[in-house]
């Protein structure tokens, strides 16, 4: 892939958009590459689409201007979709990268089957915002951006603790810190800090959680009842999931919560040799080895005993 001012050369409407449920990585990508269309190429019409974001990723520079609205008609001169594995998970900001003239893909997932005009995926990558990294002059970084790259990359490698992180990881990290960012306060706020009611959703989480297949998986779920009660979001599960993989001797943590449409989202976390992506690719989801995710029908207890099957074939 070209370097992002290359593809952005002579683009007069430009789109953006990452996953469904945004993370810190789709959050820090989108609005990264957001900030520096803004700073470098002003009479660009530029638009990001996300579902609504966390709150502990409102600190980043123009969080505010996100569109959570798809209402709106129009063809896009390029649309980039970021840490997306495929075109379905752009939810209904899909339209758009259909209609738009030109499209181009920014990603890590494992799972991703190259699906724009052009793409730049590398499974190996920590994170989209690493990629971000190498797409752009670093001379152009500025704080803002840094600030919005490094939230990505300190959430997708549990603070530079998962396996996925490398030594290259480690001297784009370091770059971005020489742009002057507050670097203990973004992993303090991004990562660390969770609300009350959070606390209380991991806690009920952990109290019902089960361990399974001899102790090698660990699993639990929450329902829209008890989220309702606790007063969660599906945005605020965002930490239960790795809590539960740091359990001793656990291979797979699986974790589900109940959508308003009464399916269930699931997320896989690995320690070890376990492939979460095949997993999550047999249920119809995808992701990395390490971390994915699918959706499936309810009940809870039904999907487990058959995500439980697939996994003991797998171990």
């Amino acid at each position: 892939m070209k370097k992002l001012d290359e593809i952005l050369a002579g683009k007069k409407s430009v789109g953006l958009a990452g996953h469904v449920r945004p993370d810190g990585d789709c959050v820090g990508s989108t609005l990264g590459v957001y900030n520096y269309i803004r700073k470098y190429y002003p009479d660009v019409d530029v638009r990001l689409y996300l579902e609504p974001i966390p709150n502990i990723f409102k600190f980043l520079n123009f969080s505010s201007e996100i569109r959570s609205d798809y209402e709106e008609s129009v063809v896009f001169d390029l649309f980039i979709a970021m840490d997306c594995g495929d075109e379905k998970r752009l939810g209904n900001a899909a339209r758009y990268f259909q209609e738009a003239k030109h499209t181009a893909c920014i990603d890590h997932h494992v799972s991703n089957q190259s699906f724009a005009e052009e793409n730049y995926i590398f499974p190996d990558a920590s994170s989209t915002c690493e990629l971000i990294c190498e797409l752009l002059d670093t001379e152009k970084i500025t704080k803002e951006i840094a600030e919005c790259l490094y939230t990505g990359m300190v959430t997708d490698t549990g603070v530079f603790q998962y396996s996925c992180t490398s030594s290259s990881t480690m001297n784009m990290a370091g770059m971005l810190m020489d742009k002057g960012i507050d670097f203990t306060k973004i992993v303090d706020e991004a990562f660390n800090q969770k609300t009350y009611n959070q606390n209380r959703a991991m806690g009920q989480a952990l109290l019902s959680s089960r361990l399974r297949l001899g102790g090698r998986v660990v699993t639990s779920f929450l329902t829209l009842e008890e989220m309702h009660a606790l007063e969660v979001l599906p945005k605020h599960m965002e930490g239960i999931v790795e809590q539960m993989r740091n359990t001793k001797d656990v291979e797979l943590a699986v974790f589900l919560y109940e959508n308003e449409d009464h399916t269930f989202k699931v997320s896989f976390r690995v320690n070890g040799a376990f492939d979460a992506a095949s997993l999550a690719m047999h249920f119809g989801g995808g992701g990395h080895v390490k971390a994915a995710g699918c959706t499936v029908e309810g009940p809870a207890e039904e999907a487990i005993e058959s995500i439980l099957a697939e996994v003991e074939k797998r171990l």
